[in-house]
């Protein structure tokens, strides 16, 4: 099986795990082939790497049959551009805290890897949102598995986001900012202004704002199969606009719409791994005593 590694730099307390996956994957007899900044990383932290196939772009990975992520959910975030409009599968092993994407303990890392070479594993389907502007802000980088979000600029006063829905008028959010989820970021950004929880499969984006002024505006979902665009005005000319983790700063002459984009990310699901289970574990439920 011919598999990918992406990872962020790691301090050395998390090195062992990536030496675990290393002699896994070799027992396994899959072949791997990791992004070239990460193994820099490793070799400038003098840990040896027995590896010589590694990949800077997409366009490496062809024939690449699972793309493995390691670190968090931020790491996930980024592993997505990697891999882009491929279709290739990810698992994200988990050596941060949270993990909502990155599902995979650090502690089960054996067992995981055996699973998906054994083939016992399902593909989820997750929607991503696109943005297109009348300048280039993002250039083919312009999609999101979690949201867009639209922001004043660090202590700048609120700014006043006029939204449309498929055209027309939808509301005027006179706010510090406002974020548009895809049912994955629904537990991201979103969650903490609190915007509702949607099962992933949900074929829905969340409009959230962030710190209304009018207390009366709240969360909205609406299909995916909208588009919507915005204006943008304020006392400082100067926003922010950010997809996941990436943002550009822009003033009110940028005109952008938001609508799903035309490819999934493929996320790997193990045996006994679900996005209820996953909602459970992460966000305590049930962990009440009155339960």
């Amino acid at each position: 099986m011919k598999i990918a590694l992406h990872s962020r730099p790691i301090d050395s307390q998390k090195r062992p795990y990536i030496q675990t996956i290393f002699e896994e994957l070799h027992k396994l007899g899959a072949q791997l082939r990791i992004s070239e900044s990460f193994k820099k990383h490793l070799e400038e932290s003098g840990q040896e790497v027995a590896c010589e196939y590694t990949f800077s772009s997409y366009h490496e990975l062809a024939d690449t049959e699972l793309m493995l992520s390691v670190g968090g959910d931020g790491t996930l975030l980024e592993t997505i551009t990697l891999v882009r409009h491929t279709g290739i599968p990810i698992l994200g092993i988990n050596l941060g805290r949270l993990g909502f994407l990155a599902t995979l303990p650090k502690e089960n890392i054996s067992k995981g890897l055996c699973a998906v070479i054994e083939g016992r594993f399902s593909i989820e389907e997750r929607s991503m949102i696109r943005l297109d502007s009348n300048i280039n802000l993002f250039g083919d980088l312009n999609f999101a598995l979690n949201e867009c979000t639209i922001s004043k600029r660090d202590s700048a006063s609120m700014i006043i986001v006029h939204a449309y829905l498929d055209g027309e008028y939808l509301n005027s959010y006179w706010a510090d900012g406002l974020i548009v989820a895809t049912p994955t970021g629904s537990t991201a950004y979103s969650i903490s202004v609190g915007g509702p929880v949607v099962l992933p499969d949900s074929r829905s984006f969340i409009i959230s704002p962030i710190s209304p002024h009018n207390l009366n505006v709240r969360p909205l979902v609406v299909h995916d199969g909208c588009v919507l665009s915005f204006e943008i005005e304020g006392r400082n000319n100067n926003f922010l606009v950010s997809l996941d983790s990436r943002f550009r700063t822009v003033d009110s002459n940028v005109k952008f719409s938001l609508h799903k984009s035309e490819f999934n990310a493929r996320l790997v699901r193990l045996e006994g791994d679900n996005f209820l289970h996953t909602l459970r574990r992460k966000l305590n439920w049930g962990t009440d005593s009155r339960n």
